[in-house]
């Protein structure tokens, strides 16, 4: 026992953990009157074991940041090593450090050409918040104050900061936390499932039209920026057609208006290349980046920025905006030693193959449930659409929880939910016989889910 707090370190500690947990913790998404938790102790690759020494599948790569796979002691040791040179220090001003450059040229050598700067930051939240930011200084700074507007879309997510959650597209960000940052307007993504959102049009066509639509209303003049992730994560790996971001890009270029990618998810490998933007053929004006950035080993985040975008924000007196930990040496050296396993170990063609494996078996398996509208892939970022309604397309009733719950209680599988899918996105680290586990353990649980959302 710890002399601090009384808390045994043994396995048998569990009820212990649980309520001082419940006395002393106040956690995101935990619905009231949930007296449960599962206390996670110990990780190795796709695997992490709970104070009883159960052994969970991680699905989720945590929150879609662990792209290497937990208890890298490389991680661990670029840490050490860093932290006994120089710790910490700001890089505010002409102050900078060696990591802090050395991970900049490497973000921006992987980047499509044009993405030439780096501005750190300690997460997505906090990129997103920067980018909004750089997007009105931007115009501000040429003369166009009153381009403060920021195109966004429906169902998206961009953080939870007053900045970042404003533009995400779910009231419940926004609900009872009120006023938020005004002049954001949210369009209808691409989902190619849900093709009643587009009344009979090609999706792409549809979107168009309406960013066309919304452009003139509110005038180009008055638009500073659209924001979108690549490929929409929180909603459940919705990948648009082809065709959508380069048409998106082709008006807003033709307007002025700058295109930030959320990409704090699909980075680093997630959807089997560098940026997801690269699926796409189209290059930014910001990027936001965290996540996979340091697998989740330490909070850290890149945005990174156009050429011309950082000249016009950094003249004058410089870009106003540092946070405390804006380009941490030790975050930063992490990063390093990260992004090394992923180009070593091959861990972005694993993402692609490996992903389509799964999705393979997923599909087999169990689309044709009644339960299971869709499954969808790109690299190793799926989602399995959960449906009370094969031909509607409409969501269990109650959502996803209860589903969640199953597959970790039932099969030892930890997945993220929304209200209408699972999210499936392990480790860049997967084996094919891991996947194996995963398509087993899911048609072990959703063979049982009934369209009222429960499981027998």
């Amino acid at each position: 026992m710890t002399a601090a707090t009384g808390i045994s370190r043994s396995r048998h500690a569990t009820g212990e953990l649980v309520r001082l947990d419940r006395e002393r913790i106040l956690h995101p998404l935990l619905p009231d009157g949930r007296e449960d938790r599962t206390v996670l102790v110990k990780g190795e690759g796709c695997r992490v074991w709970d104070a009883d020494g159960r052994e969970y599948l991680d699905a989720s790569a945590v929150l879609g940041v662990m792209q290497v796979g937990h208890g890298r002691r490389e991680l661990a040791a670029a840490a050490a090593e860093q932290l006994g040179r120089l710790d910490y220090f700001h890089t505010w001003g002409t102050i900078t450090n060696d990591r802090a450059i050395e991970l900049a040229t490497r973000l921006t050598d992987l980047a499509p050409p044009g993405l030439d700067r780096v501005f750190y930051t300690s997460g997505g939240s906090e990129g997103n918040e920067i980018a909004l930011r750089l997007a009105r200084y931007y115009h501000h700074r040429k003369g166009a104050s009153g381009r403060n507007w920021v195109l966004s879309r429906h169902t998206a997510y961009h953080g939870i900061g007053y900045g970042s959650g404003s533009l995400s597209g779910s009231p419940v960000y926004q609900d009872g936390f009120g006023p938020v940052v005004p002049n954001v307007h949210f369009l209808t993504p691409p989902h190619p499932y849900q093709k009643q959102w587009y009344a009979g049009e090609d999706p792409t066509d549809f979107c168009v039209r309406e960013l066309e639509a919304a452009i003139e209303k509110i005038g180009p003049e008055h638009i500073a920026a659209m924001i979108g992730e690549p490929v929409m994560g929180g909603y459940g790996a919705v990948v648009p057609p082809a065709d959508y971001w380069p048409r998106v890009a082709e008006v807003l270029r033709r307007h002025g208006i700058l295109l930030i990618f959320d990409e704090v998810v699909t980075a680093f490998g997630r959807t089997g290349r560098w940026y997801s933007a690269e699926h796409f053929g189209v290059v930014p004006d910001i990027l936001v980046t965290a996540k996979g950035i340091t697998s989740g080993y330490v909070p850290h985040g890149a945005v990174l920025v156009s050429e011309e975008v950082s000249e016009v924000v950094g003249a004058e007196g410089g870009f106003p905006i540092g946070f405390t930990y804006t380009g941490h040496p030790t975050a930063c050296a992490v990063a390093l030693a990260n992004l090394d396993i992923i180009e070593k170990e091959g861990l972005l063609a694993n993402a692609t193959g490996t992903g389509a494996y799964l999705a393979a078996g997923l599909r087999s398996r169990l689309l044709g449930l009644p339960a299971v509208g869709d499954v969808r892939q790109i690299g190793l970022m799926l989602a399995v659409q959960l449906v009370s309604d094969q031909e509607t397309g409409a969501s269990l009733p109650g959502g996803t929880l209860r589903v969640a719950d199953a597959l970790r209680e039932q099969a030892g599988i930890l997945v993220r939910n929304n209200a209408h899918a699972l999210i499936v996105s392990p480790p860049l680290v997967l084996d094919r016989g891991t996947a194996d586990k995963i398509v087993d353990g899911f048609r072990f649980v959703l063979e049982r889910l009934g369209t009222d959302g429960s499981v027998r």
